[in-house]
């Protein structure tokens, strides 16, 4: 099958076959034609399997008739990064339609969002929070959008942001086209779909587990050796791009440095970075000039790397959506990749919950010639400082609330 099949116009065609694509991806192939025919979606795939085109090509066209200068298209995204990625994906596939996008997020300036509004925008990528500072402030109109459409909705339900969703729909008109995607589908997040979607279709692009193109491996391990082992396999593995995964913000920052202090091209990317901090990281590691990223799951979320060949999870993630989302970061584009993890004998519960949802059971893993056996030096980064709980059951939601 190939992307004129769906009866796209001209300039849309060519602004695909300008970023190279070819074949639609299965959720583009499935989920193009219920949009382009009204339809409300609920669309379940996996990170990285083009899920922005699949909602992005059938929005242009429609968009390239009617009125301009309005908005009419809505995107809510979970973070920074996820919305300027489908606003510069909108303006790669829209080339030559005339339609205007813009990103709109915290972290700068309102003033120039609320002036490129009144100078007037089609397509808006937005977080929820700084889009309600609009809607507070009366800078934008939204009486006019036609198209919703609520991306990454697992992650934006798991970051709270679901009574500001809430608002949001209701400044909306009743009557508008609503698309709702999703790597997962937790119990409380299809209450929501089944209650903003109507008629909807369904697309399901495989199961909700990761990709078959990625490896799983476990590597046993106590908490203070964690650090010691990490620059070990950084320096016997052949890698392309490594996603390293911490628990923390501080854990995250204090993490690049040693590797970066060891000699290799490492940068941290967490919630406490400015714009400029996370847009040269991002590009950094975009680029190779950085080799590895080390971030937390929410600093992470909207990261599109495709060269990404490894997935570490330093700190092992509290749930096997988290695990999911995750590990969806390599092995993406028919490429292959590899997830490891660091566990110790605190573990034991959430790995027998990874194993259940990948249906195997993951390979335990030793390093050769590792000393495992090493005594507990002074405070690193990867042992709880004094006072802090030790990670447990109880204990997780103490730990990440001080990160």
């Amino acid at each position: 099958m190939k992307f004129d099949a769906f009866d796209l116009n001209r300039d849309i065609l060519a602004a695909i076959a300008d970023q190279g694509y070819d074949t639609p991806t299965p959720i583009q192939e499935k989920a193009i034609p219920p949009i382009l025919a009204g339809r409300d979606l609920l669309g379940l795939a996996q990170t990285g399997t083009g899920k922005t085109a699949a909602f992005a090509l059938p929005l242009i066209q429609k968009l390239s008739q009617g009125p301009r200068r309005r908005i009419r298209a809505l995107i809510l995204a979970p973070t920074r990064e996820l919305a300027s990625q489908t606003n510069e994906a909108f303006k790669a596939l829209s080339k030559g339609t005339g339609l205007k996008s813009m990103a709109v997020f915290g972290g700068i300036d309102i003033v120039p969002q609320a002036a490129a509004f009144r100078r007037g925008v089609e397509i808006v990528a937005a977080c929820p929070g700084r889009l309600l500072d609009h809607v507070t402030r009366r800078s934008i109109d939204l009486k006019g959008v036609e198209y919703l459409v609520i991306d990454e909705a697992d992650r934006l339900f798991d970051m709270g942001f679901l009574p500001d969703i809430r608002r949001i729909v209701k400044v909306l008109p009743a009557k508008r086209q609503t698309m709702l995607f999703s790597a997962t589908m937790p119990a409380e997040l299809r209450h929501l779909a089944d209650e903003m979607l109507h008629d909807a279709a369904t697309v399901q692009i495989g199961h909700m587990k990761p990709a078959s193109t990625v490896s799983h491996a476990l590597y046993p391990v106590e908490h203070h050796l964690k650090t010691a082992l990490l620059k070990e396999l950084l320096a016997r593995t052949q890698t392309g791009s490594v996603l390293v995964f911490t628990r923390t913000k501080h854990r995250a920052e204090r993490l690049a440095r040693q590797l970066s202090h060891a000699g290799f091209q490492a940068v941290s990317l967490q919630g406490d970075l400015s714009q400029n901090k996370r847009h040269r990281a991002i590009e950094g590691f975009r680029s190779g000039a950085y080799r590895v990223l080390v971030a937390t799951d929410i600093a992470a979320r909207g990261i599109d790397v495709s060269a990404i060949s490894h997935v570490i999870n330093f700190d092992i993630p509290d749930t096997a959506d988290a695990y999911t989302h995750r590990i969806g970061r390599t092995g993406r584009a028919s490429r292959t990749g590899e997830a490891f993890t660091f566990v110790t004998r605190d573990d034991a519960r959430m790995i027998a919950t990874i194993e259940r949802t990948l249906g195997e059971t993951v390979a335990r893993r030793k390093l050769p010639g590792f000393d495992y056996a090493a005594g507990r030096p002074g405070r690193d980064c990867a042992r709880p400082a004094p006072g802090r709980p030790v990670r447990n059951a109880g204990s997780i939601r103490a730990v990440q609330a001080r990160g």
